[in-house]
């Protein structure tokens, strides 16, 4: 709502964000073009929602899975059974989506870029056909439409890397389907219905790492009213009785509630602890030093940020030898600028100097002219 609406960075609220940015934010202080430290903060949030609800975000917020399943139900009307996936294979081919997390941390983190944005199927959606989009988004993104014509949310169970950092989390989740044997019938109707291939019907407890906690296997149980099947607290939690929902819509509307409030806490989490996302420091801290607040012009993202920091150690005549850490929040607009100086080397108005003034690059050999501008906070 918040991308085709109002035009909302969909980028600074991927939680996925959050895990291409922390190897490069943790070394060298600074994050990857188009992300923000609030992707980790969401990203904290839905782990959150991960640990009380196993994978839950995947079968309620992720757009992806959502459109297989309108695709799925568009199926059914026109009459295309789903194919059903041996459970073996489907084993074998949930294995890819740790493959697919792989390759694609290893090459963000060594170039320090998006490099797979432009293959990116969710951000080709998101990005309302983003600059940086490749012919190749479309072809990934009409593979998986089309398999999901005749598979349930193939994406999701096999390829989602997102799905792979959620795995070890989801595993210890608190919330899972219960099954009670004395009123169960062992028709397997759950099994058949689950989306993600969980043999619901040989299990007293759902525990499998890839449950979404749709509650479909709840919705279709012929005995749901007699306890076969319930959600909630595990058992040895359950100590005042049966705490378990069912499939009416107070457990849907709870699960709902449960995943709003992770992911309005991570939301509200960004604003209230705002981190920088571009740090740097030069040199050893004296044990006095001063900061500078100001909001500059100019500082849009980690380029930038870095050609900021070029400004500040110029070794013309307007040097500023006490110059040692710099914090800021690149963005649209005047973005937030800290600089941390030794106050008995250098002063505000030198700072100030040496962010707007040209100065000569000897390695270019040329004349950089600054493309920032300074207002006061």
């Amino acid at each position: 709502m918040a991308v085709f609406l109002v035009g909302g960075n969909a980028e600074a609220w991927c939680p996925f964000g959050g895990v291409e940015a922390l190897y490069t934010y943790a070394r060298e202080g600074n994050l990857v073009c188009s992300l923000g430290v609030s992707n980790f903060y969401i990203l904290g949030g839905v782990l959150l929602s991960v640990l009380l609800l196993r994978r839950a975000f995947c079968g309620y917020v992720c757009p992806i899975g959502a459109i297989s399943e309108w695709l799925q139900a568009a199926a059914r009307r026109l009459r295309i059974r789903p194919r059903r996936v041996p459970y073996g294979l489907d084993r074998v081919l949930a294995l890819l989506k740790y493959a697919v997390l792989g390759v694609i941390l290893y090459f963000t983190w060594r170039a320090g870029e998006l490099v797979f944005r432009g293959y990116d199927p969710c951000y080709a959606l998101l990005s309302r056909h983003g600059e940086d989009i490749t012919f190749w988004a479309y072809v990934v993104s009409g593979a998986i439409l089309l398999i999901s014509l005749f598979v349930k949310v193939p994406f999701c169970r096999w390829l989602c890397p997102l799905a792979a950092v959620f795995t070890p989390f989801s595993r210890v989740g608190l919330m899972r389907i219960k099954r009670n044997p004395d009123a169960c019938t062992d028709c397997g109707a759950c099994s058949r219905v689950c989306p993600m291939g969980i043999r619901v019907h040989t299990h007293a407890n759902v525990t499998a790492a890839r449950c979404t906690a749709c509650l479909e296997c709840v919705a279709v149980c012929p005995t749901r009213k007699r306890g076969a099947l319930t959600w909630g607290l595990p058992r040895h939690l359950d100590r005042r009785g049966p705490l378990a929902v069912t499939s009416g819509p107070w457990p849907q509307a709870a699960l709902i509630a449960i995943m709003l409030l992770c992911i309005g806490a991570a939301v509200a989490a960004t604003y209230t602890f705002p981190l920088p996302s571009f740090v740097q420091t030069r040199g050893t801290a004296p044990a006095t030093t001063a900061t500078l607040y100001v909001n500059i012009e100019g500082v849009t993202c980690r380029g930038s940020a870095n050609l900021l920091t070029y400004f500040l150690e110029r070794d013309d005549d307007l040097e500023i030898p006490g110059y040692l850490k710099i914090e800021a929040w690149p963005g649209p607009g005047a973005s937030a600028v800290h600089i941390t100086y030794d106050p008995s080397q250098t002063t505000p108005e030198a700072i100030r100097n040496a962010i707007k003034q040209p100065y000569f690059d000897l390695v270019i050999n040329q004349f950089r002219v600054s493309p920032f501008q300074i207002t006061e906070p």
